[in-house]
């Protein structure tokens, strides 16, 4: 392939990447592959066709698995240690709040509707899990130690 095929190559992979694909910054490497390719070839540093795909294959496998995990987790940001929301955390509650019934609260600085799925009542000042979020709905429910401690 002539330098400028591998040129055209490496745009188009980075630029689709960039802007139309989000395949895990796996594309971005294969880009960087195919213009280091065409550049060899620029500088007639490979001549064979063979040759050329052969460094392009492992320019890619070796951009890929050595510089691909450090760059994508810096650009995307590690974020294996946060939390989705609120599932799990204890909320205490401002009021009364028999079984399958509902009531707006303030938690996190937002106002929700709290709900309670549980089979018992629940007294304010009660701190129950929250077992689901469903929009700005917290669902809740008693859990028999709870029950015992009040």
């Amino acid at each position: 392939m002539p330098w400028w095929g591998w040129i055209i190559l490496g745009a188009v992979l980075l630029g689709s990447e960039l802007m139309v694909i989000d395949a895990a910054f796996y594309l971005v490497f294969l880009g960087i592959a195919a213009a280091i390719t065409g550049l060899a070839v620029l500088l007639g540093i490979v001549m064979e066709p063979w040759l050329q795909w052969m460094m392009f294959g492992s320019l890619s496998l070796i951009t890929m698995f050595t510089f691909r995990g450090r760059v994508y987790d810096k650009i995307r940001g590690n974020v294996a240690d946060y939390a989705e929301g609120p599932v799990g955390q204890m909320l205490r509650l401002e009021s009364d709040l028999a079984a399958g019934t509902q009531f707006r609260q303030e938690f996190r600085g937002s106002t929700w509707m709290v709900i309670n799925r549980g089979t018992a009542d629940i007294t304010a000042g009660t701190e129950v899990p929250i077992t689901e979020v469903s929009g700005l709905n917290l669902i809740v429910q008693n859990t028999p130690q709870q029950s015992k401690k009040e």
